[in-house]
């Protein structure tokens, strides 16, 4: 029990400030024991100050003994990453900064990719660089019929385009009437230009008709495109195809592919001939039942019929 100099009576609340025996220049604060000697009760009492700043201690009115201290505070506690798992903190930085990295680089890539012409299939198959342009497109786009590169034969049947029309001006627009075709009205267009590149203006209408019922249905409501067409140089090209800026202009492109690419440098001039290329069974297409189609259309239009059943 401690003695002398190390012990006094403590009066009713009156302080007795403790200080901590720690050097200055600890790191971590070591547990204090403060003991307080009773002198009536020869009892003693002992507090452990590790982790308290500036205890006070107080002798109550009834000679209890009061102790009094600030908020505890744990300054020098390491953090529980660094306690438990020391590598975990450099290691979770390494993956940000990489995940970083790699964001940065692929922004880059997709950026500076080429924005080129895409060459897209018809119906999700097999890419046909013809259909979308490609590196023929320079030699069909032209404001007039190009010489053949082979003889035009000049009897190839009752379903061969080459021909003068075989429909008037009035008939084909009856039947863009009859189906509230948006193109309505432009009879006399169509039917100039099949004159102008040799090409009968009723096979113009039947391939109007199966691409998109004369531009009511699919992408051909906003591209204006009689054949849907892909994209094609000198152009706007949205959602793979080609958008022209009138009517006239999407039947213009269809006569100058039909007659400048498929007839003049292919020598394929008839139904049975067009389809095969123009809609293959490898771009998922049923060809057989494309050109009954067309020819059913046809049938029913010279034989003087609007609708076609």
């Amino acid at each position: 029990m401690a003695s002398g100099n190390y012990t006094r009576k403590i009066s009713p609340q009156e302080p007795m400030e403790i200080t901590s025996r720690v050097p200055a220049r600890a790191t971590r604060q070591l547990p204090d024991i403060l003991i307080v000697e009773d002198e009536g009760k020869s009892t003693t009492t002992t507090f452990s100050l590790g982790l308290v700043k500036k205890p006070r201690v107080y002798a109550t009115a009834s000679g209890a003994l009061s102790v009094s201290t600030d908020v505890v505070v744990e300054e020098y506690t390491p953090h529980p990453l660094k306690r438990h798992q020391p590598w975990l903190v450099p290691a979770i930085t390494i993956s940000m900064i990489s995940v970083l990295f790699l964001a940065i680089i692929l922004s880059a890539g997709i950026f500076q990719r080429p924005q080129g012409l895409q060459l897209l299939s018809a119906r999700g198959g097999q890419v046909y660089d013809v259909q979308v342009g490609g590196s023929l497109a320079s030699t069909w786009q032209n404001d007039q019929p190009i010489a053949p590169k082979t003889p035009i034969p000049t009897s190839t049947g009752p379903y061969s385009v080459l021909g003068a029309p075989s429909m008037n001006v009035d008939a084909i627009n009856r039947v863009l009437a009859a189906y509230n075709s948006p193109a309505a009205g432009k009879g006399q267009a169509l039917y100039d230009m099949g004159k102008q590149y040799g090409i009968d203006p009723a096979f113009a209408l039947a391939f109007f008709m199966h691409e998109s019922s004369f531009g009511t249905k699919g992408e051909a409501r906003t591209s204006l495109s009689l054949g849907n067409l892909r994209c094609i140089p000198n152009v706007e090209c949205r959602d793979g195809y080609a958008w022209f800026p009138s009517w006239e202009a999407g039947f213009k492109a269809w006569y100058e592919l039909i007659r400048n690419l498929y007839v003049a440098q292919w020598g394929r001039t008839t139904i049975e001939q067009i389809i095969p290329k123009y809609a293959p069974s490898s771009d998922n297409n049923d060809e057989a039942a494309y050109i009954a189609s067309l020819k059913h259309e046809l049938d029913t239009w010279h034989a003087g019929g609007t609708i076609v059943s």
